[in-house]
């Protein structure tokens, strides 16, 4: 009987699926369709002349966040320039001989300069030979919070003292209280694949989410330090149920700031696609498939890269999983099936 029994659950799963797969799919653009980190349309422009060895667009849309005091975008559009300029980085090159002392161009050859010193074997040693990078770029212009979210993640890659971190952190809050980048590299010196614990990291992030501005990107801290935390106990197989309950309350403040916004707006996407995968790994089917319609076409490298060397066939997979599973549990009647008549085998 109870084999019978579990057949048969089987069975109608499969059936739910067949069902109510195509409804669920509806919202989804084509797996074709979406795209991996794509750039806005302030962004755009930039990387395509800097494709070309023009460094003017790049160099003019920083200098406008770095005069509008617009430190969120700056940050933003400061990672997603630096990562082209890993492989192409003769634009910058040809900015820095036109302008060496230019805010903007230090940066940039600062946050470049640190993410190749972390690819090195001898990383800590790499990174303290550009330190002195840090230190230009931030005295360029001593009101930007930017730099000093650079020395945060280098002060981890060269095993700053807990003293000397939170030296730096208050350099950085007193120009920007709430900047999301400064506390997520925060979150990660506390993490417990750094220098502190699971129960650390999620007392830094859901503080400093209550103490964050309405709509604010800082109040999804506590779902990355739950993706942290999902992260380390998939490998080791055991969680708390203490801790899982942080999990869940994290993805609910991540799913009540993800509604502020608008769907498809490509500000808030890494946090929708992190809050997805959380969700996933919670098996919360419906609630990861409605993020996955939030998202549209803006799949990030983060998580799903940290899981996998194909971020974007991680996504899709993900995302097709969620519909799925969503329509495996979806009832084969509503109650407005029940109002009509069935004929004999309905």
């Amino acid at each position: 009987m109870v084999c019978t029994m579990a057949f048969l659950r089987a069975l109608l799963s499969t059936a739910r699926m067949i069902r109510h797969s195509p409804p669920l799919s509806a919202g989804l653009p084509a797996d074709d369709a979406v795209l991996l980190d794509a750039p806005d349309e302030r962004l755009s422009p930039a990387l395509v002349a800097a494709a070309l060895g023009d460094y003017e667009p790049a160099a003019k849309l920083l200098a406008t966040t770095r005069d509008a005091a617009d430190w969120e975008n700056r940050d933003r559009y400061l990672g997603r320039l630096v990562a082209f300029a890993r492989s192409r980085d003769g634009w910058l090159v040809d900015w820095l001989a036109a302008a060496p002392r230019d805010p903007d161009a230090l940066l940039v050859k600062a946050e470049l300069s640190v993410r190749r010193a972390w690819e090195s074997p001898a990383r800590a040693e790499r990174l303290r030979e550009v330190g002195p990078l840090i230190t230009a770029a931030a005295e360029a212009d001593p009101r930007d919070p930017v730099p000093w979210r650079l020395a945060l993640d280098h002060a981890r890659g060269t095993h700053a003292t807990h003293t000397a971190f939170e030296s730096l952190w208050e350099q950085a809050v007193r120009r920007s209280a709430h900047h999301y980048g400064c506390h997520v590299a925060a979150l990660r010196y506390l993490s417990a694949a750094w220098y502190g614990s699971h129960r650390e990291c999620f007392d830094f992030a859901e503080q400093a989410a209550e103490d964050a501005l309405p709509d604010s990107l800082v109040q999804a801290l506590p779902v990355r330090a739950a993706f942290a935390l999902l992260l380390d106990t998939q490998a080791a197989g055991r969680t708390t149920s203490v801790l899982e309950e942080r999990i869940d309350a994290a993805a609910d403040l991540a799913i009540r700031l993800s509604a502020a916004y608008r769907p498809g707006d490509p500000w808030p996407a890494e946090v929708r696609n992190l809050l997805a995968y959380v969700l996933l790994a919670r098996g919360r089917w419906a609630e990861a498939l409605h993020q996955f319609n939030l998202i549209g076409l803006h799949a990030t490298s983060f998580p799903w890269s940290s899981v996998s060397e194909d971020a974007l066939g991680r996504f899709l997979d993900a995302r097709d999983g969620a519909r799925l599973q969503a329509a495996s549990l979806t009832p084969l009647r509503n109650r407005a099936d029940h109002s009509r008549p069935r004929g004999h085998y309905a």
